[in-house]
């Protein structure tokens, strides 16, 4: 799942740092959105990343199920290095480009001033392979925009069904995963806006005039990616 909204993906700015902007009150009534809408899925553990959002988005669900969530390292958003907290034209599209170029095999590219897309697989893998180990039958991971999106569309087995990684991967949307590590991954689901915003009587949990750099990846480097 990726985080609420945060006063970040309003303003725009790329907020990849720790500890992390807040959710806004938006963000907090997506988090309790998605606790109910996942209150029958069955989950024995949730991790999150360092970053403030991921604990803020995690906490209703945490609270309801009483399960204490574990913070794991290499789970955090592709560092903006040299474009961090910037929401200019130029960083937008160079972050944006990177992570572009990485989906198109160029791992090798550094971000300016942050990780390559190398470096950035191999702490996510790290951390994916420790939740794998402990032996959970379904976990919940809350993490982070372009590094989820990454991740699956790298680490996925390939499928003519499956959406690419440039489709929208809004505040609290859900991406559900089979597998592991050794044997691979299938993607079950992609649920690219809020989960439990798109039911019938639901509250709005869209905010569209954010700004939310994070929020869709264009493969050109001239749309939005968080």
């Amino acid at each position: 799942m990726r985080h609420g909204q945060t006063h970040a993906n309003v303003s725009g700015e790329l907020d990849t740092a720790h500890p992390g902007a807040d959710l806004t009150d938006l963000g907090r009534a997506q988090a309790a959105a998605a606790s109910r809408a996942i209150a029958g899925e069955d989950l024995d553990a949730i991790y999150v990343s360092s970053r403030v959002r991921t604990h803020q988005t995690a906490a209703p669900t945490a609270r309801e199920r009483g399960i204490e969530p574990t913070q794991l390292d290499g789970l955090e958003e592709i560092q903006a290095g040299d474009f961090e907290m910037r929401s200019d034209h130029d960083a937008v599209a160079g972050y944006i480009g990177t992570v572009a170029a990485w989906l198109e095999g160029d791992l090798a590219r550094r971000m300016p001033g942050g990780e390559t897309g190398e470096e950035f697989l191999a702490r996510f893998d790290t951390a994916v392979r420790t939740i794998v180990d402990a032996g959970h039958d379904a976990a919940l991971v809350v993490s982070h925009g372009a590094a989820l999106r990454t991740w699956v569309a790298t680490r996925m087995e390939p499928h003519p069904d499956a959406p690419p990684a440039t489709q929208p991967l809004h505040n609290t949307a859900l991406i559900v995963l089979e597998g592991d590590p050794d044997g691979g991954w299938r993607m079950v689901s992609w649920q690219g806006h809020p989960v439990g915003g798109t039911a019938p009587g639901a509250p709005d949990l869209e905010d569209p005039s954010a700004e939310d750099p994070t929020g869709d990846l264009d493969a050109d480097g001239d749309g939005r990616v968080g």
